[in-house]
């Protein structure tokens, strides 16, 4: 092979869809190429084409354009335009004109359709859509990691080490306890008729029957739990872990369609995988003082390190490590309470940013505030002050560092009874003014880390009545999500910072993670939605019809595909023993994956465009 041809082959072999062809094959193809140079201002395709052909650019650029003539998009190097193949298939129809000289390789269809038939990964390039695309990206990040763990793949319903174990609400304690140790099970389903009434542990039987004096011969219905969380059945392995840690439980019910099949205990957990860093959160519980937290807060690197290695996504990781983060809040609180004594009057204490939405990686700095319950006194105020600095001061110690902006509990502005918050987000809503609207991105994904009295539902329930029904909020709010572009050029070229110490990389948190999470925000909000994870707010703002469900699901996977990218390259960082950052280079990206990254960042393009136009957000900015 020449060195023309064997340029044009390389050439070939880094651009999709061609690298999914086998070595032999991308060694012919070349040969079986012609080459055309266009003129600016020709048409594209031309119209005097010898015989129908795929076109891919190898220099130059290309305007794209719909049937009424506006501009829709770019073609640049390494772009393909594979229209005139698929004459009846409108996702394929693209004309438009060369906007600079180009020099293009013509694939005739007849060949491109060989290919095709002969190679069904190359062939799915053209039969996928891009959200399917990035799925598939996805799992091929996932398979390239070092190793798996079981917890990763396997469903719950294949965790159950025994079939459900159940009583009714009238059967006696002691009849319970009997069920219990005949089966050799350390919890017992209660059910009345097929609905689920509650749940009772080995340690109900000791703490509300044998240490409170219960009669045994009373019914198992005064000691269960009836407040429950449960789990579906085809929840992965991983994410029950997560929820069992987050909640601090040891059993779930496991539902599968409505019903009840079983319970999943810890045991069945430890059973498949018996050593995972997720269970420092158990140390964390027994610490002792700020510096043990500190020490154990020290492994939340690594646990991002060995999560990516396993194959987790972006969410998983995130779930993992907010996680850990709530346990040591929690934790601080504790330790503040035991040394302060008792609070005056209920509090909650409230996560805010990426904790609140449970997509922290490793050492995030902090956002939390205080809602104290209505009825506290002026003086009250200084045991809150007290508590708020000392989980502020811990929080830093373990690494969380304080709030370049001030948004911390210690802050007396951030730490307010219900009526004031309540007032706080009236104003916010009424006046978005540019500094409203950075707090309200702050404030609108806030979650309760401790809240035993239940304060925040009330707040929450308020805040969500105010914003679905203000659109001129929305937006406002529409327009300050647009304010974070994808770092996508035109001509599908990223842009890069130039100069200092992050030359040539761009910030795939605030340029790609950032925008995605505010559309979510937007999203949520104008249909009332509770939920604060920016995947749980695609899909439930999807459900709802604040969003088109294929939308929905193109933001979905394109979060997942940037984020995960994003944990990957803080943890090599990690590994090298680096400071973890956002600022990633497009050199450290295979082709295919910056392929797929443009096309994600496209995605999001396209669904700010769809925002902005909806609510016309160019008149609030």
């Amino acid at each position: 092979m020449d060195v023309e041809l064997i340029e044009i082959r390389d050439f070939l072999a880094s651009h999709a869809p061609f690298e999914f062809l086998p070595e032999e094959t991308l060694d012919v193809l070349p040969k079986k190429l012609a080459v055309r140079y266009l003129r600016r201002g020709t048409a594209f395709p031309p119209r005097d084409d010898e015989q129908p052909s795929l076109y891919l650019l190898r220099r130059g650029a290309v305007d794209l354009r719909d049937a009424e003539g506006n501009l829709v998009g770019k073609l640049a190097e390494g772009d393909i335009c594979p229209s005139v193949c698929h004459p009846d298939d409108p996702r394929m129809q693209m004309a438009g004109q060369t906007s600079e000289d180009t020099l293009a390789y013509l694939l005739p269809c007849a060949e491109l359709q060989r290919l095709r038939e002969r190679h069904p990964e190359f062939a799915e390039h053209f039969d996928d859509s891009v959200s399917k695309r990035l799925r598939k990206a996805l799992e091929s990040i996932k398979q390239d990691s070092e190793g798996t763990t079981a917890l990763m793949t396997v469903q719950v319903r294949d965790l159950l080490a025994r079939d459900l174990v159940s009583a009714a609400p009238d059967t006696s304690i002691q009849e319970a306890a009997g069920i219990m140790s005949r089966a050799g099970c350390s919890s017992l389903v209660i059910l009345d008729g097929e609905r689920l009434a509650g749940i009772v542990t080995d340690r109900d039987l000791r703490n509300r029957c044998l240490a409170a004096g219960v009669s045994p011969t009373e019914p198992v219905s005064r000691i269960m739990t009836e407040k429950l969380e449960t789990i579906g059945a085809g929840t992965l392995g991983f994410q029950a872990l997560i929820t069992m840690t987050r909640l601090n439980v040891h059993h779930l019910p496991v539902l599968d369609g409505g019903n009840v099949m079983g319970m999943l205990s810890t045991s069945d957990l430890v059973r498949v995988q018996s050593a995972n860093s997720i269970y420092l959160v158990g140390d964390v519980r027994r610490a002792e003082n700020t510096e043990t937290l500190a020490a154990i807060s020290g492994k939340v690197s690594e646990l991002q390190v060995q999560l990516v290695a396993s194959g987790a996504t972006a969410d998983q990781i995130g779930q993992a490590v907010s996680a850990v983060t709530d346990a040591i809040t929690l934790r601080l609180l504790q330790l503040a309470e035991a040394e302060l004594g008792p609070p005056p009057v209920p509090y909650c204490w409230m996560a805010g940013g990426s904790q609140a939405r449970r997509e922290q990686s490793s050492h995030s700095d902090q956002d939390n505030a205080l809602l104290i319950a209505d009825h506290m006194k002026p003086e009250d105020d200084a045991y809150f002050a007290a508590l708020a600095r000392k989980v502020n001061d811990g929080l830093h110690a373990c690494g969380y560092i304080y709030c370049p902006g001030d948004v911390m509990a210690s802050n007396p502005k951030w730490r307010q009874p219900l009526r004031i918050w309540t007032k706080y987000f009236n104003t916010w809503t009424k006046k978005p003014e540019p500094m409203a609207l950075m707090l309200s991105s702050v404030f609108f994904d806030l979650r309760a880390i401790h809240d035993p009295e239940g304060l925040f539902d009330e707040l929450q329930e308020r805040v969500l009545k105010l914003s679905k029904a203000d659109r001129i909020f929305i937006a406002y709010m529409a327009a300050n999500a647009l304010k974070h572009r994808p770092p996508l050029g035109f001509f599908r070229k990223f842009v890069l910072i130039h100069g200092g110490d992050h030359d040539q990389t761009f910030d795939i948190k605030h340029r790609g993670v950032v925008p995605i999470v505010d559309l979510a925000r937007v999203y949520a909000l104008s249909a009332g939605l509770s939920q604060t994870n920016t995947l749980e707010r695609l899909k439930a703002a999807a459900a709802e019809g604040a969003l088109s469900k294929d939308g929905g699901a193109n933001l979905v996977d394109a979060a997942e595909f940037i984020g995960t990218l994003r944990m990957r390259h803080q943890a090599q960082q990690l590994k090298r023993g680096q400071k973890a950052d956002n600022f990633l280079s497009p050199d450290d990206l295979s082709p295919l994956e910056r392929g797929h990254l443009k096309d994600a960042f496209s995605l999001i393009n396209t669904m700010q465009e769809s925002l902005g136009q909806r609510y016309q957000a160019g008149r609030f900015t």
